[in-house]
């Protein structure tokens, strides 16, 4: 059966593509949930125009990805912290910590959760993170862990 998708679907489609999907698929689970409509001439027209409206959505989405990358390549962002002998800090540096120093020492505001940060830094140092802020778009910050007082 030929659906048009009605929003994003994992594995499937993105909102306003035309896909085949076997007929108990669409009949018990996309079509109820509102998630896809059975394609016919209207339909077709309907997902055109989603998606247009989807790749001028991440058209505009990538821009600004490029734009807030900008604003923080390059630089290097500072943040204090108290440690111990050989370097080693009370307590860690986490995603968080390094959203919010990105956001006062750049302006450019980042969520935690698109920071590449495996694990708390625990140590004094440098390191480059990588920062995914569109699928298209990976930014890069480096990150300055220096000892507080």
């Amino acid at each position: 059966m030929r659906v048009v998708l009605r929003d994003d679907v994992d594995n499937l489609g993105k909102k306003g593509d035309l896909v085949d999907v076997a007929d108990g698929y669409a009949r018990n689970y996309l079509v109820p949930r509102g998630l896809a409509l059975k394609a016919s001439a209207g339909s077709q027209k309907q997902a055109d125009a989603m998606r247009r409206n989807r790749e001028a959505r991440d058209s505009r989405e990538r821009e600004s990805a490029q734009a807030l990358a900008a604003q923080f390549e390059g630089r290097t962002i500072t943040i204090k912290a108290r440690a111990g002998g050989e370097g080693r800090l009370f307590g860690s540096v986490t995603s968080t910590d390094i959203a919010e120093a990105v956001q006062k020492q750049t302006g450019a505001e980042i969520d935690r959760r698109k920071l590449a940060l495996d694990e708390p830094l625990k140590e004094l140092g440098g390191v480059d993170l990588l920062v995914r802020l569109h699928p298209d778009v990976v930014a890069t910050v480096h990150v300055e862990v220096e000892a507080a007082g």
